[in-house]
């Protein structure tokens, strides 16, 4: 769910292709589960179907990371997070600061994952002044007249906006003219970066309007087989739906 320009000189100069940079946290997510089990290898076909995808696609992926697993043995669990960990760059601190703390902001800066995966919340920001002051998962709240000097004494390299849609766009120029060079937006708009700049784009509504366009080809597959179809006339083809990854690329609204 990207938008705006995604310029990642970072993984491209080494060889790693953007399908598989957004795979390796999903690897990571079902391999941290492995390790909290203690679990000391794991086979490419265990790990696939924990991740989501298919083996080949797993071991293509990895080839880019150098790991090719032990024939008959699998996967090093503990390496596997420590080498995908540092390829994602979580083995240092990000400083991360969340504009906007309505009720979005405030779940987010709730959200204890941020801490466990190498991310700091360095500071909340919010342009009501009534909320200056105000503790939020134990950080004061400051107001948007510091955003500037709160992202230069924090060396702050990511912003979170989760303010409304009409103020996002402005809220993006400052954190970029501050030297913000990636954004997580969760405002529903669209952003316009410079160059150099990542975006990356959270819309429930368009992830909701995704599955309710797979709900509507269920019912009309259903409807479909009542009528009297047979398997081979309802079965859904998504052979041309695939991306040139074997994704199915993401649907869009209009």
């Amino acid at each position: 769910m990207a938008t705006g320009r995604t310029h990642r000189p970072a993984t491209r100069s080494r060889g790693i292709p953007e399908a598989t940079v957004a795979r390796l946290p999903l690897y990571l997510r079902a391999l941290t589960a492995l390790s909290e089990r203690s679990v000391p290898t794991v086979s490419s076909e265990e790990l696939a179907a924990a991740a989501g995808v298919n083996s080949a696609k797993l071991r293509k992926d990895f080839s880019y990371l150098g790991s090719y697993g032990t024939r008959g043995v699998g996967y090093d669990v503990e390496y596997l997070v420590y080498q995908i960990s540092r390829e994602l760059g979580l083995t240092q601190d990000w400083p991360v600061v969340i504009v906007g703390i309505g009720n979005l902001g405030a779940a987010l800066a709730n959200y204890g994952g941020f801490a466990s995966r190498g991310f700091r919340v360095a500071a909340l920001i919010d342009a009501d002044p009534a909320m200056a002051g105000k503790p939020v998962a134990g950080i004061p709240v400051q107001h948007t007249d510091e955003l500037e000097k709160i992202i230069k004494d924090n060396g702050v390299s990511i912003g979170v906006i989760a303010t409304p849609a009409g103020a996002a766009q402005q809220v993006c120029d400052r954190l970029v003219a501050a030297g913000v060079t990636s954004i997580l937006n969760f405002a529903p708009t669209v952003l316009s970066v410079p160059d150099g700049v990542d975006v990356r784009k959270v819309d429930l509504s368009i992830e909701l309007q995704i599955l309710a366009f797979h709900e509507q080809r269920k019912a009309g597959e259903e409807t479909a087989a009542g009528d009297g179809a047979g398997p081979a006339a309802t079965a859904r083809d998504t052979s041309s739906d695939q991306g040139p990854d074997g994704d199915v690329p993401a649907v869009m609204p209009a």
